[in-house]
This record gives C-alpha cells, sequence and structure tokens, in this order.
C-alpha cells in the first residue's frame, strides 16, 4: 500500500520514541496498529466492493447483449414463420384451384359423355391377381 522501507520505519521508531517517551510507546504502538488494521481492511473492502461493481457491469452489458441477439434471433424466427404460413396459404390456394379446376372437369366430362368407361370391380381385380400367380407343379 505504502512504499516505506525499513529505515524510514527505524527513522520514524526512533522520532516516536523521542516523542513520545518509553513508558507511553507501546500502547500508542498498539492503538497504531489496531487503526492501520481497520484502515487496510477498509480498503480491501472498498476495492472487493469495486471489482464487485466493475463485474456486475461487464455482466450487465453481456446480458444487454444477449438480449438484443435474442431479440433479432426472435424477430428472425418470426419473419421466417411468416413466411411459411405465407408459402403454406400460397400452396392451399393453389391446390384448392386445381382442386376447382379438377372437379370443373369432371363435371363437364360426364356431361359430355353419355358412358362411362367400364372399370373392373374390386373383386374382379383380385381374382385376376391370383390368377396370374405363377403355379407350382406337384413333384412326383
Amino acid at each position: 500500500m505504502f512504499d516505506i522501507g525499513f529505515t524510514e520505519m527505524m527513522l520514524i521508531g526512533i522520532v516516536a520514541l523521542i516523542v513520545i517517551g518509553p513508558e507511553k510507546l507501546p500502547g500508542v504502538a498498539r492503538t497504531a496498529g489496531k487503526y492501520f488494521g481497520r484502515l487496510k481492511r477498509f480498503v480491501t473492502t472498498v476495492r472487493a466492493d469495486v471489482e464487485q461493481e466493475l463485474r456486475a457491469d461487464e455482466l450487465r452489458e453481456i446480458l444487454t447483449q444477449q438480449q438484443e441477439e435474442l431479440n433479432s434471433l426472435k424477430d428472425s424466427i418470426s419473419d421466417s414463420g411468416k413466411a411459411i404460413e405465407d408459402e403454406v396459404a400460397a400452396v392451399g390456394k393453389t391446390t384448392q384451384s386445381a382442386g376447382e379446376v379438377s372437379s370443373d372437369s369432371n363435371t363437364t366430362a360426364k356431361t359430355d359423355s353419355s358412358t362411362t368407361p367400364d372399370l373392373p370391380s374390386p373383386d374382379a381385380q383380385a381374382s385376376s391377381d391370383i390368377s396370374d400367380a405363377p403355379v407350382k407343379e406337384a413333384k412326383s
């Protein structure tokens, strides 16, 4: 804390011995040591508080930066979600209009043709699948 060497301490001790006297010097030294210790603890506490505040300020800055990044990510995700919803809506409209065109062509085809093509029944389809199956010959 203070830059005091051995020679300066010895000089202060000699002056204190002459000024205060040998009877009162131990009590004064004890009291000075007590106040010096309190001062040192006070300075240490203040230094720790200042460092803690600096760290808190740094953490606040980091938190603010993270919050800004989070908000920008939130905005980009929201924009992407809106774009996807727009695409889905566009595909839905396209599908709906294609379905309307398809149903319109089916109704015009039904009204234009007097006969409908004969479609095989599902039972006929199943029986034709069975008849197409290879037949195993029995080995004798």
